[in-house]
């Protein structure tokens, strides 16, 4: 994609989406955090499905720490992978609550030193709970980021640092939002909706799908 095609690519999504968001259901920055620890390898609705279970009982990190391993297993069975991420997400609290005085670290490394929380779970914290330009680079982003040409890449950190290279400043914080929307919606894996997409005029993908 040349870069003179960059900013009308993002000033369309912004026309249609003004304030992109997770479509994680959280209320506080921690309950960010434990969702996101849980939406690896899942989708956000399977997530959303546990913690509307989770959360009411134990949204603090104290409260899933008196849970116990097999209490928090318990609300979060449905999850994929769930023992492992109960015992990560446990360890998690436990270093909040001794270390962090029970609050969310604002940091990439403090978030990184987390169990269970890789840098995709971390930019995804310091993007939505703190506002900083990060890019958190999932098979969708990285699906889009290749097709459309936008940023190359043979591994999601060579397309993350392509994104914080090649999107403009003003849609820096709200793009990794963008991005995942139409990947998930638009620009899908098997079947993209070319013929529906707004921003086909900017995309360089050379096998656009026609209308069915």
């Amino acid at each position: 994609m040349k870069k003179s095609d960059i900013e009308p690519f993002f000033a369309t999504l912004k026309a249609a989406n003004p304030m992109p968001n997770t479509e994680l259901e959280y209320t506080t920055v921690f309950e960010l955090l434990a969702a996101v620890l849980l939406s690896a390898q899942a989708t956000d609705v399977g997530v959303n499905k546990a913690t509307r279970r989770l959360f009411p009982v134990a949204g603090t990190p104290q409260k899933i720490l008196d849970l116990g391993l097999e209490g928090l297993e318990e609300h979060i069975k449905t999850i994929g992978l769930y023992r492992s991420k109960a015992r990560h997400l446990l360890e998690t609290c436990r270093i909040l609550v001794e270390q962090h005085n029970s609050q969310v670290p604002r940091t990439r490394e403090a978030l990184e030193a987390l169990p269970g929380v890789g840098r995709k779970t971390a930019n995804v914290v310091l993007n939505v709970a703190f506002g900083q330009p990060t890019m958190a680079v999932d098979t969708h982003i990285f699906r889009v980021s290749n097709r459309t040409g936008l940023a190359p890449g043979k591994n999601p950190l060579a397309v993350e640092l392509q994104l914080i290279k090649r999107v403009p400043a003003a849609y820096a914080v709200d793009s990794h939002h963008w991005l995942i929307l139409h990947g998930r919606y638009v620009c899908q894996a098997r079947k993209p909706q070319c013929w529906q997409c707004s921003v086909a005029t900017w995309c360089d993908f050379k096998g656009k799908t026609p209308a069915p």
